[in-house]
């Protein structure tokens, strides 16, 4: 399996990670200040709403539109290039935000991942100066990448006007320590993340789902409750979320710092680019004047429209709830007979949770997912780790941080 060669400045070997509980190697660990890891990961004492106030001009404001659930934004859209990029996981809207970046000199370099030389779906952190370099970055990749072990090369090389393309972890750490590092310019263009896994791992996830797991080229999770598989030679094959083979994954498949991840939606970038809520195109969130910067780049070359909302979640995710705290830890059970599993399958697209409500249904269970998971294997750290908002959203489900939960007042 091949990805593609290497390319981007080389600026030396990056540094072995030092190990950490709760870690999904960012890269600040990597860096030449490793204890800055202590206030600036997401996983140990995380400020939502000081970081909030401090890229966005203010924090989530929950009577506003869907703040509670998706951060604080100025406009949602649904939103498609009108050329869709060859290549690209959707229409290549992050892509082009980055390539337009670098080719009108507004930044030096953008800082992002490419594929593995031997291994397409392993992410590899690359600094970007030339433009057409990024049409090799496209796509999804799946597993650990050291994004932030870039920035104090980046800055060695004087490169002091960064685009950064990341996921809500790395870009938390990258927002708690944006002042001290003292970039002229900052953006930041955020895609939503929540169950990654290592990539030897997805590589056993790929062998469930096809007899030929090395001719897979495409996978994406759509809002239409299907798994979308694309292969070598060209043929395309959709799996309705119902009939995954979630039983045969190992309880750990997900580590606990993704089953406890309280930012699915990037909430500290300028402009999320992410699916959820677009119901068959891509759903942006612009959350401040330098997202609105950014989609202004686009100009003619993109169609937006109102994001659409239909179906009730409540009854997905009180479900949702129910079998997440059955399995013990593990991944949630599937309870539902094989007889009736194609038939679930067929209905929920179109009697489920839809565009903006099936994003909703995702951040609950997310929420759901970290106040059960935390609580469960690591309650000293719970009251940490989870922001006022994730409690909110937990607690419509009858979920509460226990009276008895205790603190934990030592170092992580």
């Amino acid at each position: 399996m091949t990805g593609g060669a290497p390319f981007g400045r080389d600026l030396g070997p990056i540094a072995a990670a030092d190990y950490r509980d709760l870690c999904t190697d960012c890269g600040i660990s990597r860096t030449a200040d490793p204890g800055r890891c202590g206030r600036a990961c997401q996983f140990i004492r995380p400020d939502y709403e000081g970081l909030e106030t401090a890229v966005h001009g203010r924090s989530r404001d929950p009577e506003r539109g869907d703040e509670l659930f998706f951060g604080p934004y100025r406009r949602m859209v649904r939103a498609a290039l009108t050329r869709p990029r060859s290549g690209a996981q959707w229409t290549g809207i992050t892509t082009t935000l980055a390539e337009k970046l670098l080719s009108d000199g507004t930044v030096d370099a953008v800082l992002t991942v490419r594929p593995d030389a031997e291994d397409r779906w392993r992410p590899v952190p690359v600094l970007v100066t030339n433009p057409a370099d990024l049409a090799h970055c496209r796509g999804m990749r799946m597993g650990y990448a050291p994004l932030l072990a870039l920035l104090e090369p980046a800055l060695q090389a004087g490169y002091r006007r960064l685009a950064v393309i990341g996921i809500p972890c790395q870009v938390y750490a990258l927002r708690a320590l944006e002042k001290e590092l003292g970039f002229d310019r900052l953006y930041v263009i955020g895609t939503p993340c929540s169950d990654n896994t290592t990539t030897e791992r997805f590589h056993e996830f790929l062998a469930l789902l096809s007899k030929s797991p090395d001719d897979i080229v495409y996978l994406e999770f759509r809002a239409d409750y299907h798994v979308e598989l694309r292969f070598t030679d060209g043929t395309v094959r959709t799996i309705p979320f119902l009939k995954l083979p979630i039983s045969k994954l190992p309880p750990d498949f997900f580590p606990l710092t993704c089953r406890t991840c309280v930012d699915y939606t990037n909430v500290l970038a300028d402009i999320t680019v992410g699916y959820m809520g677009g119901n068959g195109k891509q759903w942006l969130l612009v959350r401040n004047e330098r997202g609105e910067e950014l989609i202004g780049l686009l100009g003619d070359d993109v169609t937006m429209s109102a994001p659409e909302s239909r179906g009730n979640r409540r009854r997905s995710v009180a479900a949702f709830r129910d079998n997440v705290q059955r399995a013990a830890g593990g991944l949630p059970l599937r309870r539902m007979p094989d007889w009736l599993r194609p038939l679930m399958g067929w209905l929920m697209p179109k009697i489920g949770p839809r565009g903006l409500e099936f994003a909703r249904s995702r951040v609950e269970m997310k929420a759901i997912e970290s106040v059960i998971h935390l609580q469960r294997e690591q309650p000293r750290r719970a009251r940490h780790m989870l922001p006022s908002h994730v409690l909110a959203l937990a607690g419509r489900y009858g979920l509460a941080m226990s009276p008895g939960d205790p603190a934990d007042d030592g170092d992580d």
